[in-house]
Parts: structure tokens; sequence; C-alpha cells
């Protein structure tokens, strides 16, 4: 029996025994991380309220029940009433030596998909900083010497023609200033890593932005209390956390809104890379907003470089915070519909010799 119990713990993938009446029997500890729920707290739980699936399955489950023959269901949106849908494939089948109860396996699709699009986003995105590099300087240059023109024919000119030159003025100012954008984003220096507090990050972020460009926003705070110490640099996270609340303000424009800083632990995270090595992430960063969400045309793409939702937008803020949290080995995801928009952040813990040396 202990050896049971131990295999059903060790299961890799969101897993639940449902019982004769569609209750929850059971769960294990991919499922209680999946769920952000405790087993105990959803024992003898109808299913179908505890897990929510954009396809009805109750009639097909049943039949998978009744036959004794095993289910498959691909590409259905689970979620709870404790995290945004997430796209995943459903596996069901009777649970030998115990009559009508079943088995119900839950394999989220996010990850295989975000690997794919993060190994891209990185081609992208090394690619874009090799063009900054080289055209920096050659466009930088230039643009000094039009600038300069511009303000010393300025000086012998009627107001109507200034109108003009402070336009080559102003123009060549807002190009300097891109570029210096993107070789910001190829210049971030490696992590400092140390133990952090993301509790200390998310409180740094939130005043800053109250008090500047998320002044018209209400932010709250939803934190895990017993969450423990990150591995990461403090202020390249507080880059990261800046960004996505800035973005998440800019998205409401002149409205209120709400932005919802929530923190919590997920033992069962693990990113398991194409080489075969895995690393653990389990302390979960969620930056939700109840704005209009993202547009259609770039939700798959928001991390590229230069794709932006907002005119005049450079789109290099979410590739920016893409990159650090790579460098950090975490994890980063988007799900969004109007009216809330989740970036969730997934990051490793500190070492315990790192921890008790604090």
């Amino acid at each position: 029996m202990n050896s049971d119990r131990a295999i059903w713990a060790s299961l890799p993938v969101p897993t639940l025994i449902i019982g004769p009446s569609d209750q929850i029997v059971d769960i294990n500890s991919a499922a209680e991380g999946f769920l952000n729920v405790s087993a105990k707290s959803v024992r003898d739980v109808p299913v179908w309220d505890q897990i929510a699936v954009n396809d009805p399955l109750e009639a097909a489950f049943e039949r998978a029940r009744v036959s004794g023959t095993p289910l498959f269901v691909n590409d259905v949106d689970v979620g709870s009433g404790e995290r945004a849908p997430m796209q995943s494939d459903l596996q069901v089948a009777p649970l030998v030596g115990h009559p009508d109860h079943m088995i119900l396996m839950i394999s989220p699709r996010e990850l295989a998909g975000r690997m794919t699009q993060n190994h891209s986003v990185k081609s992208a995105a090394k690619s874009a900083i090799g063009m900054a590099e080289m055209l920096a300087h050659e466009i930088k240059n230039p643009l000094a010497g039009i600038t300069g023109a511009a303000q010393l024919l300025s000086m012998n000119l009627g107001a109507e023609d200034l109108e003009l030159t402070d336009l080559i003025v102003e123009e060549s100012r807002r190009i300097v200033k891109l570029l210096g954008q993107v070789e910001q984003f190829g210049n971030l220096s490696v992590p400092d890593f140390q133990p952090v507090n993301v509790h200390d990050v998310l409180d740094r972020a939130r005043r800053s932005a109250l008090l500047g460009f998320g002044a018209h926003m209400k932010i709250v705070e939803d934190y895990d209390p017993s969450l423990p110490l990150a591995h990461g640099d403090p202020d390249q996270l507080l880059q990261v956390v800046l960004n996505l609340l800035k973005n998440a303000s800019e998205a409401a424009g002149e409205s209120k809104g709400t932005i919802r800083l929530h923190s919590y632990y997920e033992h069962s995270f693990r990113l398991r890379r194409a080489d075969g090595t895995g690393q653990s992430l389990p302390l979960q960063i969620e930056i939700i907003d109840d704005g209009p969400g993202l547009p259609e045309a770039i939700k798959g793409d928001v991390f590229d470089p230069f794709v932006s939702g907002r005119e005049n937008g450079t789109g290099l803020g979410l590739a920016l915070v893409s990159k650090i949290i790579s460098d950090h080995g975490g994890w980063i995801s988007v799900t969004s519909i109007p009216g809330r928009t989740v970036f969730r952040i997934s990051l490793p813990r500190a070492p315990k010799a790192a921890q008790q040396s604090q």
C-alpha cells in the first residue's frame, strides 16, 4: 500500500480519482498544484464543480464508466476557480479493482507549445540584437548631424518654418531613443543571483506604479505569506514586474482598472528542457488585470521582439521580460480574454545553503 501511495504521489501529471457519483475521491500532488487546492478540501466535491472544461464531458464520461473503456479528449481548456484555463489533453480510464471508479489525468499542453515559442523568441531576439548593434552606430551619427543642422537652421527661420525643423529634431530624438531601447535589450547584464523575497519585489513595483504610470489603477495584493525565497536578481525581477504593471495600466487607458498581484507555491511545476535536463519552478507570481485583453492578432506572439498591440509601441517590453525570465531559468506564460489577462511567472527556489546564509 505504501508503494501504491508513493507511485500515486510521484505521478508527474495532475490526476484525480472519481467516484460513482462523479465526486472526487482523491487527487495527487500534481493535481493539488494544478488546481491550487488541497486534496482534503476537495474530497467528496463534485468533479465538475471543481474543474471547468470548455467542452461538455459529463455524458461521455458516464459512457466510459458504463462501458469500462478509456476516453481521450484533446485540446480542451481546463481551469478551476483558482486559475485561468489552460489548454490540455484529458485521459479517462476505469480504475481497476474499484467498480464505477474512474481515473482522470490532465496533461497541460502549455509547456510544450511555449518551449517551441521560447526557442523562437530567443532566435528572433538574437537577430534583433545583432541588427541593432550593427546599425546603431551608423544611424546615430547621421541622426546627430541631422538634429544639429535642423537646430542651426531654426535660428534663422520664421514661426511657420520652425514647426518643420522642430519636427525633424523631435523625430530624430525618437529614433535615437528607440535604438537605445534595442541596445538595452542586448546589453542586459548576467543576473546577480541571490535569495530574493518576491513580495519585496512586488511591493517595490506596486509603490512605484501607484506614484507614476499606474496612479489611476487599483493594485491588490494577494500573497502567500509562507512563500520561500526565490533564486534571482532582485533588480532585474523588479524590471520584469514594472514592465508588466505598465502594460496593464496602459491597456486600461484612462478608465480605472484593477491589477491583482498573486503569489503561490506549486511544488509540482517542473520545466523539462529539450536536452533532457529539468528544473523545479515552484514559486508562482501572477499579474492579473481586468482590462480589454490582448489583441487576438498578436496573442500568440506577445513575447516576440517588435510585436506590440499599442500604437507607437516598440514591442520590446515583453521581449525583454521574456529574456530576463529565461536568463533566470524560469518560465513566463500568458492567458488572456476580455476582462482577464494573466501573466504567470514561475521561478526556482533559492538553494538552502544560500537561504541559511541570509
